[in-house]
């Protein structure tokens, strides 16, 4: 900070002592002017006049843009709270698919990446924030730019005994992020990364396909509104970061939601309570259109949800932070069909352009089928012709998730070693509830037959879910290390299985065990291990072991 106010009051003072010398050489060499020349003569002071007073003007608003960062960086430091978003990128120092995101023993990872971001959001790392406003001032100018690559082999063994799941793959990741301040009120940001472009839970690239080019998609694109005469007010929309705070038993770190979120925090002066807010969201996911003859309307569907906050100081040493929220997936059989149609496996029915929807996880909620397979009728019998279609899909449950988050934060008394405990309950308060909505299949027709099929039977206590997480260590400075592990059981209807973690055993229906570590090798280079060792829920099937090395660079 020195230097950059040296390096500008240096300039100010160089600029004008050459305005100076230039007018003194004019006065000194040049012979009485005539009343043209003098008018010049003049014209040009002016000129210079006025370039030197908008030099002092830019040079007095860096000064102050400088000053709000380090008051800003000053008052994380001493509040030690947290936001999940945070323009430029820290590579996970946990497990799999993370994006954007430096593990700060939440459950949840503060994307490093994240772009959507405001300072009353309460879901990541304080160091975490303070290492991004670095990187901001760094930059001197109103776009900050940054990014990490990450290289990973990942062994698979156990699992099913006709060891379909045993593999060994090299996945490399790649994100670029730039965030450009509108004045002291707007933000706005893109993300470009890697990955299927058809499965929103990872931005992993499997170093595959005969050496051919990976894609880079559209990962973030937002802009964010904090009105300076309301500054407990945060709007933002387009596709960002999650506003709320979450684990990854309901939301994995990769997915980036898409729509609108309102934020609304106070910091509190309260002696125990240090923090109240309310997020809520609308994030449409799907279009679909109304089928009946008068009404071909095309509507959306959307999640609902918002979260409550808070924050309390119950010790010197420890910080206790509560977060309750309700998710509601208003729509969600516009999901199944997209995600039958994409495990489609018929090599006789080809799919036009982009699959609707992909996943890391295979899919483990009720899902009421109804195909259609050709036929050629000869002398009143069918004969199948061998090509179908998905002709309809349906949940047997509807998804409104309560979700429960208490995350204690405690000094040890050592800086590099803050430890985290984080327990995280869910319950879908409508499982099974869309079973009586499941339409019939057709009649069947000379030129096709219907067939219906469920993949499991729908059981409506099937439907909590869990998660218990401990975390010492930070990753800040060279030679910081972190560890941690994490305990997982998600019964079959908990939560939508295609949105969630996309790394464990399944997405629901599981018990699941993830043990990691994390070393900061370099300032921008992390180094890393995770083991995820999971298996179906009532299965006597092997523990399928999952096993992920890292190397992150970070700019």
């Amino acid at each position: 900070m020195n230097r950059l106010r040296l390096c500008l009051l240096f300039g100010s003072v160089f600029v004008f002592s050459l305005f100076t010398a230039l007018t003194a050489g004019a006065a000194e060499t040049v012979s009485p002017p005539s009343a043209s020349s003098a008018a010049s003569t003049a014209s040009t002071d002016a000129d210079l006049r006025s370039e030197l007073e908008q030099l002092k003007q830019w040079v007095t608003q860096q000064q102050k843009r400088i000053e709000a960062l380090e008051a800003a960086r000053e008052g994380l430091a001493a509040h030690g709270d947290s936001n999940t978003q945070t323009p430029a990128p820290t590579a996970p120092s946990s497990t799999t698919s993370q994006p954007q995101q430096t593990y700060s023993g939440s459950g949840t990872r503060a994307p490093a990446t994240s772009l959507a971001t405001n300072s009353y959001q309460d879901a990541g790392s304080s160091d975490e924030r303070i290492r991004n406003l670095e990187r901001q001032i760094k930059g001197l100018g109103p776009v900050s730019f940054s990014g990490d690559i990450r290289l990973r082999g990942e062994p698979f063994f156990g699992g099913p005994t006709d060891k379909s799941l045993d593999r060994v793959r090299e996945r490399v990741r790649a994100r670029f992020n730039a965030v450009a301040d509108l004045g002291s009120q707007f933000r706005a940001g893109i993300t470009l990364a890697s990955g299927d472009i058809n499965d929103p839970t990872t931005t992993n690239q499997t170093l595959t396909g005969f050496y051919a080019r990976k894609p880079i998609a559209l990962d973030q694109a937002f802009l964010e509104y904090r009105p300076k005469q309301f500054k407990a007010l945060t709007l933002i929309g387009g596709k960002f970061r999650y506003p709320w705070f979450n684990t990854e038993l309901t939301w994995d770190k990769d997915l980036n939601p898409e729509g609108i979120a309102e934020s609304l925090a106070f910091d509190l002066k309260i002696p125990a309570l240090k923090r109240f807010a309310v997020v809520a969201f609308q994030l449409p996911f799907a279009e679909a259109a109304n089928t009946s003859v008068y009404d071909k309307r095309i509507g959306q569907q959307i999640t609902y949800g918002g979260q409550v906050q808070t924050s309390w100081q119950l010790l010197p040493g420890m910080k206790f932070s509560v977060y309750s929220g309700f998710y509601w997936f208003d729509g969600s059989d516009s999901i199944a069909p997209a995600l039958m149609g994409a495990n489609n496996k018929n090599p006789q029915t080809p799919l036009v352009g982009v699959l609707p929807l992909g996943t890391g996880n295979t899919v483990q909620n009720v899902i009421y089928t109804t195909t259609a397979s050709n036929v050629v009728t000869i002398a009143g019998k069918s004969y199948p012709t061998g090509v179908s279609r998905i002709a309809n899909a349906q949940f047997g449950s509807q998804f409104a998730l309560f979700d429960n988050i208490a995350r204690f934060e405690f000094d040890t008394g050592h800086p590099k070693f803050p430890a985290v405990l984080l327990g995280d309950y869910v319950e879908n308060m409508k499982a099974c509830a869309n079973v009586v909505n499941v339409a019939e299949a057709p009649t069947n027709t000379a030129s096709q037959i219907y067939t219906q099929t469920k993949n499991f039977t729908c059981v409506g206590n099937q439907r909590r879910g869990y998660w218990l997480e401990g975390r010492v260590g930070r990753l800040e400075r060279k030679g910081d290390w972190q560890i941690g592990y994490t305990r997982m059981y998600i019964e079959r209807e908990a939560v939508l299985s295609n949105f969630n973690y996309s790394d464990i055993r399944q997405g629901s229906n599981v018990t699941q065990h993830r043990v990691d570590g994390f070393y900061q090798f370099e300032t921008s280079v992390q180094l890393g291990a995770t083991a995820l060792i999971g298996r179906p829920l009532a299965s006597t099937e092997p523990w399928l072991t999952r096993v992920q090395f890292d190397a992150i660079y970070i700019f």
